[in-house]
């Protein structure tokens, strides 16, 4: 299976996407900087889990990924309470941080349950 095809993996590119387009006006650039480069790390590392050798590997990658979009929900949290992330935006991104999160959690179940 390709990192591609996976549901996963394109709705955390459209996140991502998403973050460069709405914050790139934002004039706090260590804040931009940081959430960018956390929304960018999911797809990221979910396309280089599934290109390395072993499901390890993988599974160590994709672990990353969800520590990304933990990592991304807090920054929107923040970026919310502090003025430079709509009250509008805020909810949508959390949202669907947290569906990726639980999508990442299901590839590494099915990996633990492959390796049993």
């Amino acid at each position: 299976m390709s990192y591609e095809s996976l549901d996963v993996w394109k709705r955390s590119c459209r996140l991502s996407c998403e973050l460069y387009m709405q914050l790139s006006n934002c004039r706090d650039y260590g804040f931009k900087d940081q959430i960018t480069r956390s929304g960018l790390s999911i797809p990221s590392n979910i396309a280089e889990g599934f290109e390395r050798g072993s499901q390890k590997e993988k599974r160590q990658f994709l672990l990353y990924a969800r520590g990304s979009a933990a990592e991304l929900k807090t920054q929107i949290q923040i970026g919310s309470r502090v003025g430079f992330i709509s009250s509008k935006i805020a909810p949508v991104w959390l949202k669907e941080a947290t569906e990726i999160q639980q999508m990442l959690g299901g590839l590494l179940n099915s990996i633990d349950k492959s390796a049993r």
